[in-house]
């Protein structure tokens, strides 16, 4: 189990944690299908929904051990969706 401003951070979906939690925090991240805050646990086999400004990735947790995602473990999530947004719109 990890945070998932943690997560987004150290599996390299944003590149900086407080980067993730401001997403967060405006509603751009979500987790299986749910608003959540920074300190929300994830978990492997999870969903994760992240809103970018043209695009949203929806994507399934496959590591949520710390250690082996500070090594860089290149399979951290498996990508399910990639779907391109109007940036002028939200996208849910």
């Amino acid at each position: 189990m990890i945070r998932i401003d943690k997560y987004l951070k150290l599996s390299r979906l944003v590149k900086r944690r407080a980067q993730a939690q401001e997403m967060i925090s405006i509603g751009a991240v979500r987790l299986n299908g749910r608003e959540v805050k920074p300190s929300t646990l994830v978990h492997e086999q999870d969903n994760i929904e992240i809103a970018y400004t043209a695009r949203v990735l929806s994507l399934r947790v496959t590591e949520d051990d710390e250690k082996n995602l500070r090594r860089g473990i290149e399979n951290a999530y498996i990508l399910l969706e990639e779907k391109r947004v109007d940036p002028e719109r939200k996208p849910w």
